[in-house]
């Protein structure tokens, strides 16, 4: 299963205490790192949270927001403590008595004391109750978002795997033809430079040319990288580490046969390659 790191899902649930609210966003991260953004309320679910995250995604950066709007507002009402609010101010007005130019106390002054203004305790229970389910459920669609994302790059990989077996196969058919061709320069340049052509001396030349344009091995790895992606994008786990290695592997392969080349047509197969990879690359930094 191909899942992309980027994805985004809402969730909500209305109840008689109020509505909830979900929000999860995902973007692309080398591990798996959750920010979280509750209601004080909910912090202490926060451990709960994470354990669910961790069973259904492995990597990406993902940031959770909570939202409760209660039922009736109004219920959120402050408590002001009249005897401190009345002790702050007879203590600044006895201050103010003392000094040569007295500042004027105001009301927010004084609410801003501590112990002077509360806010009245309210019960969360039964949103707190909710809140785990709501979780569970914005996670949930936001794993089937990833995996449809992810899903959408299957063709886009099976399209390019399938150019390269096939210029793969094009450097096979090629390199009989390329020896060859290289055998007839040989002679030729020995002849042009008047140079007695010595049979063993011919041969240890093709011997060395052969040696040094041999890429037997690096098609040999091209098409065994090209099978193992194609294998690991059927998997069921998270794919993106071993696609981004493999990446790397077919990418060290193609420069090698370019650095090898002895023929214009080969050149351009690697580079046709190397470009295949490299779109390969930017979408397998998405896939978790």
């Amino acid at each position: 299963m191909i899942r992309s790191m980027t994805a985004f899902a809402r969730q909500d649930v209305q109840e008689d205490w109020g509505t909830l609210t979900c929000e999860i966003r995902t973007v692309n991260h080398r591990y798996l790192e959750p920010s979280f953004r509750l209601p004080d309320a909910f912090r202490e679910l926060e451990n709960r949270f994470r354990e669910v995250l961790r069973k259904h995604l492995k990597r990406g950066k993902v940031d959770i927001s909570m939202r409760l709007q209660p039922a009736d507002p109004s219920s959120q009402g402050f408590e002001v403590n009249e005897e401190m609010a009345q002790a702050v101010n007879e203590a600044a007005n006895h201050v103010n008595r003392m000094l040569d130019n007295p500042a004027h106390i105001n009301a927010l002054d004084i609410l801003r004391w501590p112990g002077v203004l509360s806010v009245q305790e309210q019960d969360y229970g039964l949103a707190r109750d909710a809140a785990l389910g709501l979780f569970e459920q914005t996670v949930a669609e936001l794993t089937s978002v990833r995996e449809r994302e992810g899903e959408r790059l299957r063709p886009l990989f099976e399209d390019r795997l399938t150019v390269m077996g096939e210029c793969v196969a094009e450097v096979r058919t090629l390199m009989p033809e390329l020896l060859q061709a290289q055998e007839q320069s040989l002679r030729e340049r020995f002849e042009k430079a008047r140079v007695e052509l010595d049979a063993d001396r011919v041969a240890q030349e093709m011997v060395m040319l052969a040696q040094k344009s041999d890429v037997a091995e690096e098609l040999d790895r091209l098409d065994a990288h090209i099978s193992e992606v194609s294998d690991t994008l059927q998997g069921d786990d998270a794919i993106g580490r071993r696609l981004d290695f493999l990446m790397q592997e077919l990418n060290r392969e193609a420069n090698t046969l370019s650095s090898k080349s002895i023929d214009a047509r080969v050149t351009r197969v690697a580079v046709d390659l190397k470009v295949l990879i490299e779109q390969m690359r930017e979408q397998v930094q998405n896939l978790e």
